[in-house]
């Protein structure tokens, strides 16, 4: 019988199985790494290893300080194919169970986010990983058996995180925009828009600008989005000037224009948009047409008075 115990995993952790058609792979100890800082930062209270930003994030915090050969950053290979180390294991998404069973290949984060609801541990992984002295112990066994020197670069990096910087970053400069070559890397590209909606669902206190729904559940998940004004796909834009928070109906109706803003902030919705809608013991859209829309603290924030007026022009209300 194997016993699953810190030196089975340590020996686990210094013989990867890894991909060396191209010199040594260094995706599934860069991803190990990531998930070993995000357990030192309290990030994983239940054995459920989501594709998250803050994940993404600090992947890529590692992958540009520490790999210098020239391997793609996909954080999509290493999370699937972990699995074949036999310690990880993925959590699909309903309707994906067979194709997880029969381990067809997910290349990309789309497709595996689609696919996978979380990567989980071995229990006895899991368990050793809470206490700060194994942490170490298995932190300093993979350092040495794939960075070995990089040691006190990957102690410093330790202490920060990623998502976090970026956001603040973000938020000190009042959001950014992008040329094309930017947004070739789909990690990047994740990382990016999750922080451009975070903070602007804070910005207005995760209360939807529209409805003033404001729902937030024990971990800090809400109901709210960050939304564009103008679609990030043609304009490139995530200031936050471009930016409205709206729970999932209203930002889905935002988008095809079903309502819009004028330049009072005041919530206009053209009668030729429904053919029939029921509200059961709450309002209807029509319920809020004149209302002045949920705006941000800080006046330097405010939605973009130009931004409205084109979404207004192109879904042609009046």
């Amino acid at each position: 019988m194997v016993v699953r115990d810190l030196p089975y995993y340590a020996k686990r952790f210094a013989n990867l199985r890894v991909d060396k058609a191209r010199g040594t792979a260094p995706h599934k100890p860069i991803l190990l790494l990531t998930v070993l800082d995000l357990f030192e930062k309290g990030k994983f209270p239940h054995n459920e290893v989501y594709l998250s930003p803050e994940l993404t994030a600090n992947f890529l915090k590692f992958w540009h300080q520490f790999v210098s050969s020239d391997h793609h950053s996909n954080i999509a290979l290493p999370f699937f194919h972990l699995t074949g180390d036999k310690f990880w294991h993925l959590m699909p998404n309903p309707g994906f169970e067979a194709a997880i069973q029969a381990r067809v290949k997910l290349r990309t984060l789309p497709a595996l986010r689609s696919a996978v609801k979380y990567a989980y541990l071995d229990e006895e992984l899991f368990a050793l990983l809470q206490a700060p002295q194994s942490r170490h112990d298995l932190t300093t066994i993979l350092i040495q058996a794939w960075f070995p020197e990089k040691g006190n670069e990957i102690t410093e990096s330790f202490k920060y995180d990623e998502f976090d910087a970026i956001q603040q970053t973000l938020f000190d400069s009042g959001g950014a925009t992008y040329n094309v070559d930017d947004l070739k890397d789909a990690d990047q590209i994740f990382v990016r828009n999750a922080a451009f909606r975070r903070n602007v669902v804070k910005l207005y206190d995760q209360r939807c600008a529209f409805c003033k729904l404001r729902v937030v559940s024990w971990d800090g998940v809400n109901m709210v989005d960050g939304a564009h004004i103008q679609p990030f796909s043609e304009f490139r834009d995530d200031r936050f000037v471009n930016g409205l928070a709206l729970c999932k109906n209203h930002h889905w109706a935002f988008d095809r224009g079903w309502f819009g803003v004028d330049d009072d902030y005041r919530i206009m919705i053209p009668w030729d948009r429904f053919i029939e809608e029921a509200a059961v013991e709450s309002r209807g859209m029509m319920g809020f047409k004149g209302e002045r829309i949920e705006l941000p603290r800080e006046e330097s924030f405010m939605p973009s008075l130009e931004g409205l007026r084109w979404h207004r022009e192109r879904w042609g209300i009046e």
